[in-house]
């Protein structure tokens, strides 16, 4: 009867173990998801940091910071400094596509980010195109293409 215990324990010990090991196993897929996301996989907690494009002929290198956004869940909001400006920006990325909308004066949108995350870069650029939305006298609207590049954060130091 000992061994008949025995082997049933050793069985039971067996089957949790992988029953573990599994769990380990799906636990490391999520976190190695978290820190390389598909594009399909980016929301808005990849999207907030710090971020740099160039915008050809329109101020040069811009410095994109965006946060979690106070009011809206699954969206961000932030600042962007672009030739001494400094403008508003609210947006969020849904399966890959990227709508930022940036204002100058906090009330009007003054242009449009429309992109797409860059498959195999774990969420760290986003290519597409900056609309500046013309004037009412304006009949040309100002459309230029952005690479967006995540920053790496710097480490926190204690004192």
């Amino acid at each position: 009867m000992k061994p008949l215990k025995t082997l049933i324990t050793l069985f039971l010990i067996a089957a949790s173990a992988g029953g573990i090991s599994a769990r380990a196993e799906n636990h490391l897929k999520i976190s190695a998801d978290a820190a390389c996301p598909t594009a399909a996989q980016m929301d808005h907690r990849q999207l907030q940091g710090v971020w740099h494009t160039d915008l050809p002929g329109h101020g040069g290198a811009t410095v994109l910071r965006l946060g979690q956004h106070p009011e809206l869940a699954g969206s961000v909001r932030g600042t962007l400094e672009r030739a001494g400006q400094t403008a508003q920006v609210v947006g969020d990325v849904h399966q890959g596509e990227l709508t930022l909308e940036e204002s100058l004066d906090g009330k009007r949108i003054s242009a449009t980010w429309l992109g797409d995350v860059v498959e195999g870069q774990c969420g760290k650029e986003i290519r597409g195109q900056w609309s500046e939305n013309a004037a009412a006298d304006d009949a040309l609207e100002v459309s230029v293409p952005f690479v967006l590049r995540k920053q790496a954060m710097p480490p926190v130091v204690s004192q």
